[in-house]
This record gives structure tokens, sequence and C-alpha cells, in this order.
């Protein structure tokens, strides 16, 4: 299925379940993972989608810009007030050197040209700057569960099947990284959440997602359900 109609779709009623339990935290720690990266810089992030991360990013950055592939999920992005460009994450349409920072969560599992797209943000971002990009790790129990799962609807009869996918180790992550990025970090996000129901249990959730943080920033992160790797661009 062609990507931007299928996330034309998803944007439908992509905020859904988003505001809450697993996937705001997700959403919180990923932004956690480049907080002390981003705060006062700028920033580019690469598959903003409906602005949910860009408008957290904006909060600490000096300027944010977010791209995005569907014109479904960036009209929304727009509807909260954030710049944001109609592109695709291989063809990033900014000069050399334009960011501090570029970031992408969520978005670069769906991409085949992972070495091109990761290009174009080491690309547009400064000498001295950072990318930070987030990978589905392939050894997590959350791949583990996708891959035995059925198909899970998004709506309008599409499935989260119907997109391209692609789940990595670190060492995969690592051979993907243009000539001139240094791994600087690893963090993971969805270390102790066993499934993504048990976020909606009162106190049990937020015990949870505190712990998950918290090992996210140690070696188990390794064994994420998301790595986020952080890479610093040579001067």
């Amino acid at each position: 299925m062609d990507p931007r109609a299928y996330y034309d779709v998803m944007a439908e009623g992509y905020e859904a379940e988003r505001h809450a339990g697993y996937h705001r935290h997700l959403d919180e720690a990923e932004v956690e993972t480049v907080a002390d990266l981003v705060r006062g810089r700028e920033v580019l992030e690469v598959g903003c989608g409906t602005g949910l991360i860009l408008a957290r990013l904006a909060g600490l950055a000096r300027r944010a810009v977010g791209v995005d592939l569907s014109p479904g999920m960036l009209a929304l992005a727009r509807e909260r007030g954030l710049d944001v460009v109609e592109a695709n994450a291989t063809a990033l349409p900014f000069p050399d050197a334009s960011f501090d920072v570029a970031v992408s969560f969520k978005v670069l599992a769906h991409i085949p040209d992972i070495r091109g797209a990761l290009s174009e943000m080491a690309r547009v971002v400064r000498p001295g700057g950072i990318v930070a990009a987030e990978f589905y790790n392939r050894h997590s129990l959350r791949t583990l569960v996708k891959r035995l799962k059925d198909p899970s609807p998004i709506g309008g009869g599409v499935h989260d099947t119907d997109v391209f996918t692609r789940y990595d180790s670190l060492a995969d992550v690592r051979s993907y990284l243009p000539a001139g990025l240094d791994v600087v970090r690893v963090r993971g996000v969805r270390v102790a959440i066993p499934v993504a129901a048990v976020m909606r249990i009162p106190f049990l959730g937020p015990a949870i997602g505190w712990h998950d943080r918290l090992l996210g920033r140690t070696p188990l992160a390794r064994l994420a359900g998301f790595l986020v790797v952080v890479a610093r661009k040579r001067a």
C-alpha cells in the first residue's frame, strides 16, 4: 500500500488513544531521551505525524520544524500551530547544515531506504550536531508479540501490516549510519512494559512507566521494544 495513503487513513483516528496510558508514555519517554540535546536548539523532527511529539519538542527548543509524508497528519499538526512541511524523509527540503538536531520516532522502521533517510538527517545537521533515530528492536518481547499476533485494524479497512515494517538489531542500526556520525549513546523505550494494557491500570501503570524510563538508561535498554540511537556529526 502507498505509505501516503496508509498514513492519511491512520490520521483519521490516530489520536483517539494517544493522550493517555501506553501511547502517552511512549511519547513522553521518547522526548525524554533527547530533551537535554534539543533544549535551546534548532530541531527538525522527521516523520512528525500529527505533532504530538513535535509540540513537546517546540516547548524545549529555540525552533522546531516537522516534516511528514502525509497531508492528513500534517493538517492536524498545523491545527496545533506547528511549523511543518510535507516531504519525504529521503529528500528533505532543507539546505545542508540547517539544524542543530534531527530526530525521528516511530517512523524509520517503515522506510525501506533507511540509509537514504539517515544520510538526509545527517546532511541537514550542522557539524557537531546530533541525529537521534528510533528503531524497532529485533531482540525484544514487543517484536516477538508483533510477529505472532494477528494484524491490527487502524480503520478504513487498513491494517498495521499494510505498510512496510523493519525490525533491527543495534548492529544493524550501526551499519546504516553514514560516515561522519559517531554513536554517543543508546536509550531504550518499553523495557519493562509486558503488554500495553498494563499502562491503563491505576497506580500500577505509572509505577511501571517510571521503572521503564529508569531501565531505558541502563544496559537493559538493549532489550527495549524501541531503540533510540543518538549520534553526533563530526565537526
